[in-house]
């Protein structure tokens, strides 16, 4: 499917190569003011770095031409369209049929029976994440009132870590910062390793986390409409996610229920909880604590480095050195994004609950 969400529907489309990248967002809420400079702000934030990142970089001009009138949302399908200009798509010309290792170069060609766009990956490029930005910052406009403040940042690179979010400031401080990182040491050492794996014209991975604060307790349904479950879904659909743990995650094998149950107790009326191991979820719902996930991204499968492969279509085994403009690190281009697509998660989550209505009544 390109699209995901329950009553405010998110669709993704274009192709890495192609004339542009979108996102439609299907019965948004009516009368949000359009901030154009925040989303001009959150692309900024996943907009490559030639440092640390491919040379390819994009402008991210974008246009808004549907779903608004007078700068403010009118309730209709809101279509956000940015222009691909940074174009260079004669190198996968040259090597078609070549499997790139861990791409999708071969499952697209049979799942669609060579009729896809395979330059740059297509349909399956990290550059399709540039339209889920530009919803997510709309998603985060239509949830101002309610000061829902969600940040990113990368945890743990080989066996550096970073420390984890422990208060909503830590989110005010990673949207502010060039790299989403908490502790500058532990920065320091990762963008070495970043440096080093660039020279070596290989690539690293990584464990991020994300921390949601101020929602509503109640949002989520039991089973299969769990928030874990939405939040899974639509975070999956970004490229070079591989997993996502809640809270304690799989940490939850190393310990009993005494030290892992989460002890609740009050405060002027108002329930609140000693630890924060099930991440704010209980039974799939919010219960009033910040939401915590962490996830895993693998190292950019485009690297540098001569490996062997097969060609798809002769059948026979070949090799193949990668040309064009790649990552060498992915991860922290991925941290807004997974701010982007939680916000539109979140924004759904309350349309469920409370109707389309929620933005210009009170939750």
């Amino acid at each position: 499917m390109n699209y995901f969400g329950k009553q405010i529907k998110t669709t993704i489309f274009g192709e890495s190569h192609g004339t542009c990248v979108g996102a439609l967002i299907d019965s948004p809420p009516c009368g949000v003011k359009i901030n154009i400079d925040l989303i001009k702000e959150r692309l900024a934030k996943r907009r490559p770095n030639p440092s640390t990142s491919t040379n390819r970089v994009e402008e991210d001009n974008f246009k808004i031409v549907s779903g608004i009138f007078n700068n403010v949302t009118t309730g209709a399908p809101l279509c956000i369209i940015i222009d691909n200009k940074n174009v260079d798509d004669k190198v996968y010309d040259d090597k078609y049929g070549i499997m790139r290792p861990s791409h999708a170069d071969y499952t697209q060609f049979e799942k669609y029976h060579g009729f896809s766009d395979h330059r740059g990956g297509g349909r399956f490029s990290g550059r399709l994440t540039a339209a889920l930005v530009a919803a997510g910052a709309i998603a985060e406009m239509c949830l101002l009132k309610y000061d829902i403040k969600i940040g990113t940042h990368i945890l743990q690179v080989k066996d550096i870590k970073d420390r984890n979010i422990v208060m909503m400031e830590d989110t005010y401080f990673l949207k502010s910062s060039d790299f989403p990182m908490l502790e500058r040491d532990a920065k320091e050492k990762v963008l070495k390793e970043v440096e080093d794996a660039k020279k070596s014209g290989d690539s690293i991975g990584a464990v991020t986390e994300t921390a949601i604060y101020n929602l509503p307790i109640g949002l989520g349904e039991p089973m299969f409409d769990t928030v874990e479950g939405e939040l899974s879904k639509a975070i999956f659909g970004i490229p070079a996610i591989k997993g996502i743990s809640f809270g304690m995650g799989f940490d939850y094998a190393n310990h009993n229920g005494g030290d892992a149950n989460d002890i609740p107790y009050t405060v002027d009326g108002k329930i609140l909880y000693r630890t924060n191991n099930n991440g704010g979820i209980n039974g799939g719902i919010t219960n009033g604590a910040p939401v915590i996930f962490k996830t895993v991204v693998k190292p950019t499968p485009s690297i540098y480095k001569e490996q062997e492969t097969v060609h798809f279509m002769k059948k026979e085994g070949t090799k193949i050195k990668i040309e064009g403009r790649h990552d060498p690190f992915i991860a922290h281009r991925a941290c807004p994004v997974i701010d982007a697509v939680s916000y539109l998660v979140i924004l759904d989550l309350f349309a469920v609950r409370y109707g389309n209505d929620f933005v210009n009544g009170k939750v």
